[in-house]
């Protein structure tokens, strides 16, 4: 007797257009539908990561959004107040390859709309600037000391010594702003790479493998070294990931840190994306594992009667304090990066 046992596993050598085509596929017509604000979401950053990434996309892989191209003007002119997310994924679906130009025309409309004008904060100004200038357009002309502020508050590093999830992200889209996602020098000094390096340890202490990774991303874009622990904690944190696919599978996942953690592995020179993944719906989990110690390490340096900033001091102490995982996760960061007295 004869038992034949078929297994269905997809193809551990799936080209990058397919897996790239396949990604468009479940991200355009499975995981949401609709007008949806969070189809925006989601789509803008697979394209953006994809695009600023040199992927490649073929015409299978951009039919998946010929729909949502073919009626830009329409969804625009109804939804202005998703003008970025929308310019977004239109610039960026022609600049993978979308037959069309409809980009200039939605950017000049965009402008002269003034949208720019009635945004809340620099960054979002930046954003702003930055997508019409893909475009030949400055939405902004007479805002000539925007960068200049940005760079005067990235610069501060004591803001980013501190847990502050906003300032964090705000930073590490600033490099991405101010690089052009990596096709020019921004031109950052000490103080911002500082500011880089302690939102890093910040990240690494609580295991956030998604604020780590654009971290990591944007000290590439500024012309620093990212330093190795980070980079092969982030490596294997990629590499653990669980892809669930069929009806079942829920959308609040972690699809972000998936693709941000993938990004950093194509800046960083690594294979991204080397899961395989289907054209269907398909979820996406970050791997159990150790919690980060930050809170742990911040009660424990709350408690404790004398305090001082001497790491050497306070090391054999606070270590003393922490459990067994926290003090390794702790000894790492310590190793990882030669500012970490500084940032203690």
């Amino acid at each position: 007797m004869t038992n034949i046992v078929q297994l269905n596993v997809p193809s551990q050598r799936q080209s990058q257009p397919d897996h790239h085509a396949a990604l468009m596929a479940s991200f355009a017509s499975y995981r949401r539908f609709g007008d949806d604000v969070f189809w925006l979401k989601e789509n803008a950053e697979l394209l953006n990561i994809l695009e600023c990434s040199g992927a490649s996309a073929n015409e299978v892989a951009l039919d998946a959004y010929r729909g949502f191209y073919d009626k830009g003007e329409d969804r625009l002119r109804f939804f202005p107040q998703y003008y970025r997310f929308l310019l977004s994924i239109c610039l960026d679906l022609e600049d993978l390859g979308m037959d069309g130009s409809k980009g200039e025309e939605l950017t000049k409309w965009v402008s002269e709309q003034g949208f720019a004008h009635a945004e809340l904060s620099d960054l979002q100004r930046m954003e702003a600037r930055r997508l019409m200038a893909r475009r030949g357009c400055d939405p902004l002309a007479n805002d000539s000391s925007l960068e200049e502020r940005m760079r005067r508050f990235i610069a501060r590093s004591a803001t980013f010594s501190m847990p502050n999830k906003k300032a964090a992200y705000e930073l590490t889209h600033a490099v991405f702003y101010l690089s052009e996602y990596g096709r020019k020098d921004p031109q950052l000094d000490g103080d911002i790479r500082t500011s880089l390096e302690f939102t890093g340890l910040l990240a690494f202490l609580e295991q956030n493998a998604d604020l780590l990774a654009e971290v990591c991303i944007a000290l590439r874009y500024g012309g620093f070294d990212v330093p190795v622990v980070w980079e092969n904690w982030l490596v294997r944190h990629t590499h653990r990931f669980a892809i669930e696919t069929g009806g079942q599978t829920t959308p609040m996942d972690g699809y972000h840190e998936f693709l941000v953690c993938n990004w950093m592995m194509s800046v960083c020179g690594h294979k991204s994306f080397a899961k395989p993944v289907k054209s269907e719906r398909m979820a996406f989990f970050r791997p159990d594992g150790v919690a980060g110690p930050l809170r742990e390490l911040s009660e424990c340096m709350y408690k404790l009667p004398d305090r001082s900033g001497d790491w050497e001091v306070m090391r054999r102490v606070v270590l003393d304090h922490l459990s067994e995982d926290a003090q390794a996760v702790v000894g790492w960061a310590e190793t990882s990066c030669d500012k970490f007295g500084d940032f203690f």
